[in-house]
């Protein structure tokens, strides 16, 4: 027996990482704003390893917090260890990554929910969303209530019709044992939603007291702690170690020898895995040529002894587990605390969304996170942010938030996986922003900070803190450029002792900071006028000047795709009418509608002759 159950702004259906940025956002903004979860203890869960950032992640959690989202506080407070990755290459590609208490992270996060104005928390599976006149009406529960909103922000993560498997076994589940959205489905598929299946997993976790750790090459975090939050401070904690151990023969033995009862080789699974985080059997098997394969164990929380077996994801029996988790170094007495898994789950295809994030056929109707077809708790936030943003701004009645592939990783993301679609689940890597030395985590506040104040989620407060920082920035790196340093002995002694060429004639400041054996710290024994600025102010001061050059060129390529970005494409025009389009052209560019000359470039089977073809087009009318 149905019942209503009153009336919102928005819903989102999931309170995965997605769903709790989407709802943050949409009720900080002001709208009402329900969120449900199928269980209210997997809110902000972290079914698989229970870190934040990493490579090109650490990007999007920046990105997250500079806009006014909430990842990037709630791992300040729940971190185990961190580090900044890849410091031994340029700036453009140093990425932080922090092991996360899962629990104490999960708990944060819902407080965080519960404590919002504006927002209500329910504990229900969502199984039918209505539509009246093709617009989102109203939303209905497993229990019989519904909910009448203006929008609806789908992110079911891997519980939409979720079925996991462990060798011969299977069941309908959600990660960790949660019940699955089983109805949901049905409903999308009734109201036009197209939707695909793909797969993904995760390793055993293991009783600490049955490893040995002494069999492992240690992994400490960084002595230099910096903050996700650009608002954070972090003070000094006790960092929790990590190990290192590694597969051998044996254990690919054991694999090849029990691929038969692999649901994913014996054909089972259907749905597509992902390509960068595969499952041990798919590595042993791809790089049959490797004698051994890299795994990282690692906490999962500071109240228990459950440890985390990076890279050892597999869909094999639990025997068949066991026999080859013990044939490594430190796991020879290993006991399982809980399996390795893999899920299959239903996704949409997401070049059937527009840039905003709203499904292109029904008005306000988003989608974000794995239900997308991306995987990673970063990637599902930073689309929870946007979607929320933007199911608000429809409401008002306000242009959609969208950010190009300049502008951030999100941007890049966004754009990726809306012009291109994606065949697997879609993970973030630097190597995919092509302007990724614009785009560096510690310069995501001075690329984001004023968008996010203009939406509305940072406060007037913080949006003064950061025009501050960047004055500083600029004012300093001005005074670098004006100041001369002449040829005396003190700074040619100067100069010996970091191994570079003394100075014969007059020369500024910033082009000594330009030389490679020069750090901006070091500088300050010859600079006898410079000012106290912050570490972060004076980190950003030494990038700008040493890549300045980089940076320019950057610039120039930027300025370029944004003439093409700019030349914008109605969603009205049928390209069947356009002649010279090539018949390829004709259907990729009326199912993807792209936004602009840009988009249209990037879709696969659009030519450049196309593109030449759409540009004649858009001359020819704006002259008519």
């Amino acid at each position: 027996m149905n019942y209503y159950a009153g009336e919102y702004d928005i819903a989102v259906i999931g309170a995965g990482h997605a769903g709790c940025e989407a709802a943050l956002a949409a009720a900080r903004l002001g709208m009402k704003t329900l969120v449900f979860s199928i269980s209210l203890e997997a809110v902000a869960n972290m079914p698989c390893n229970p870190h934040i950032g990493g490579s090109s992640k650490g990007h999007l959690v920046r990105e997250i917090d500079a806009l006014g989202g909430e990842m990037g506080k709630n791992i300040d407070k729940a971190m185990l260890q961190l580090k900044m990755l890849n410091t031994s290459k340029g700036p453009a590609v140093h990425s932080l990554r922090a092991q996360a208490d899962r629990k104490r992270y999960q708990m944060e996060m819902k407080h965080t929910l519960e404590k919002q104005e504006n927002l209500f928390i329910k504990q229900a599976e969502i199984t039918k969303i209505n539509l009246e006149d093709g617009k989102v009406s109203s939303i209905e529960t497993n229990v019989g209530a519904i909910y009448k909103v203006k929008s609806v922000i789908v992110a079911t993560g891997t519980y939409l019709k979720g079925k996991i498997f462990i060798g011969e076994f299977s069941q309908e589940s959600g990660p960790d044992g949660v019940f699955p959205a089983n109805r949901l489905s049905e409903s999308l598929k009734e109201i036009g939603v197209k939707l695909v299946r793909f797969k993904t997993g995760t390793p055993a976790r293991i009783n600490r007291k049955s490893i040995d750790f002494s069999k492992m090459e240690v992994q400490k975090g960084d002595n230099g702690l910096v903050p996700f939050s650009f608002e954070d401070e972090i003070k000094d904690f006790k960092q929790v170690d990590c190990y290192l151990t590694y597969t051998n023969e044996e254990t690919h033995k054991i694999i090849r020898e029990n691929l038969h009862r692999s649901p994913l080789y014996g054909g089972e699974i259907t749905g597509t895995g992902p390509r960068y985080c595969p499952s041990i059997e798919d590595k042993v098997v791809r790089f049959s040529d490797k004698p051994r394969h890299q795994i990282f164990v690692e906490p999962i929380g500071e109240d228990t002894d459950e440890m985390y077996i990076q890279g050892m994801s597999s869909s094999l029996p639990e025997d068949v587990q066991i026999a080859m988790y013990r044939t490594i170094a430190g796991l020879e007495n290993a006991e399982f605390t809980r399996p390795a898994y893999a899920i299959e789950y239903d996704c949409i295809d997401p070049s059937d969304l527009k840039l905003s994030l709203e499904y292109k056929t029904i008005p306000r109707l988003f989608f974000a996170g794995q239900s997308n077809g991306t995987s990673g708790y970063e990637e599902a936030a930073c689309q929870g942010l946007i979607a929320g943003i933007n199911a608000t701004q429809k409401i008002k009645g306000k242009e959609p938030v969208i950010l190009d592939r300049t502008q951030g990783y999100i941007g890049v993301l966004i754009d990726d996986i809306v012009t291109k679609g994606t065949n697997e689940p879609y993970r973030m890597m630097t190597s995919r922003a092509e302007y990724r030395l614009l785009l560096r985590q510690d310069n995501a506040d001075l690329r984001l900070t004023s968008i996010g104040h203009d939406v509305g989620l940072i406060s007037d407060e913080r949006y003064e803190r950061f025009l501050n920082k960047k004055h500083n920035i600029e004012k300093e790196i001005e005074r670098l450029k004006a100041t001369v340093v002449r040829p005396t002995k003190e700074v040619n002694e100067f100069l010996k002792k970091y191994n570079t060429s003394e100075l014969s004639t007059g020369t500024k400041l910033s082009e000594l900071l330009k030389r490679t054996e020069i750090s901006y710290e070091a500088l300050k024994e010859i600079d006898e006028n410079r000012p106290e600025i912050k570490k972060d102010e004076a980190e950003e001061v030494e990038i700008q000047v040493k890549y300045e050059g980089y940076i320019k060129m950057q610039e120039e390529q930027v300025q370029k795709f944004k003439k093409m970005e700019e030349k914008i494409l109605s969603e009205d025009i049928d390209y069947e009418t356009i002649k010279g389009l090539s018949l390829e052209a004709r259907q990729k560019l009326n199912k993807h509608k792209p936004h602009s000359i840009g988009q249209a470039s990037r879709i696969s089977g659009v030519s450049p002759a196309d593109i030449s073809v759409l540009l004649i087009y858009l001359q020819t009318n704006n002259k008519k």
